[in-house]
């Protein structure tokens, strides 16, 4: 009798712990599925997959501000000594030129949603007050193209001083991150002054339209070829090479600036790319050509 208790106990005991463990294992199973609370810490973080980081450039910004000079604002590429935005590389709606702004966002978009504050004459120093004016748009993209003007001046020691044309680049980058700081910029180098003037010096009427005034540093004594001359032109293109220099030290302080990496400063305009009255400026096809090289820049998945 007193065996068949101390079977009966053991039996009783095994049962119970297959109970037990079967318990267990419900309530295991529950610990990860169901409706319970999802695991925390390193084993969640193991459980999913990481975010995509949100990249640095947007190759599809939604909205474009220009600021700039004479170039950005279409100068005398549809009339003698007159502004034509229309056919602006940055923001223009022409079919003819495609402007960044078009290549982006499409033609009723650029209409919407682009913005020239160029202003023709304007120089570096100029660039603080366009962005500034920029910003209160918030556009996504900025593009940046000055610094002819301030080499374009009526003597080669009235020329911006490289120091002051740095300050004034990075005063307006301060202003565009202190209002958008994660707004992209688009710089583009500063045209091969020396190559316009070996294309526009064969054309009378484009050397006519120079004597009014159009970049004497540069443009000045048009048929000269002697030393002093050559000197000056020389000291011209020293000076541009230095503002493209800083405009490139300058943007790549900034993870959301691109610099065009000289592709403007490099490009043979022809007289097709020149403007037929003052041969000087881009015409339209000219235009088109900084248009394309804009859109190169702004849309390169790896810059």
């Amino acid at each position: 009798m007193e065996q068949a208790t101390r079977r009966g106990t053991r039996r009783s005991r095994a049962v119970l712990a297959v109970v037990t463990a079967a318990a267990l294992g419900v309530a295991g199973c529950d610990a990860v599925g169901g409706d319970s609370p999802a695991p925390s810490g390193t084993e969640a973080r193991q459980g999913r997959p990481s975010p995509k980081p949100t990249p640095v450039w947007d190759t599809g910004p939604d909205s474009v501000a220009a600021v700039g000079d004479s170039i950005t604002r279409g100068f005398d590429a549809c009339s003698v000594l007159t502004d034509c935005p229309e056919v602006s590389w940055a923001t223009g709606g022409s079919e003819q030129v495609d402007s960044l702004a078009v290549r982006l966002l499409g033609r009723a978009g650029a209409a919407e949603r682009s913005w020239n504050h160029a202003v023709t004459g304007a120089r570096m120093a100029d660039l603080p007050g366009q962005m500034a004016q920029a910003v209160r748009r918030g556009p996504e993209l900025v593009a940046v193209m000055a610094g002819a003007n301030d080499a374009c001046r009526d003597t080669t020691s009235a020329m911006t001083p490289v120091a002051d044309f740095r300050a004034d680049f990075r005063e307006a980058m301060r202003t565009l991150r202190e209002a958008l700081p994660k707004a992209q910029v688009y710089v583009a180098s500063v045209p091969d002054l020396k190559r316009l003037w070996s294309q526009g010096r064969t054309n009378p009427l484009g050397k006519q339209v120079w004597k009014l005034g159009v970049c004497p540093t540069m443009l000045g004594d048009a048929d000269a070829l002697d030393a002093a001359a050559t000197q000056r032109r020389e000291t011209v293109r020293k000076r541009v090479e230095d503002y493209n220099e800083v405009l490139e030290e300058v943007c790549a302080e900034d993870r959301r600036c691109r610099f065009d990496g000289g592709a403007v400063y490099e490009y043979r305009f022809g007289t097709e790319q020149l403007s037929q009255w003052d041969w000087f400026h881009p015409s339209v096809d000219g235009q088109a050509k900084l248009a394309e090289i804009a859109y190169r820049t702004v849309t390169a998945t790896k810059w």
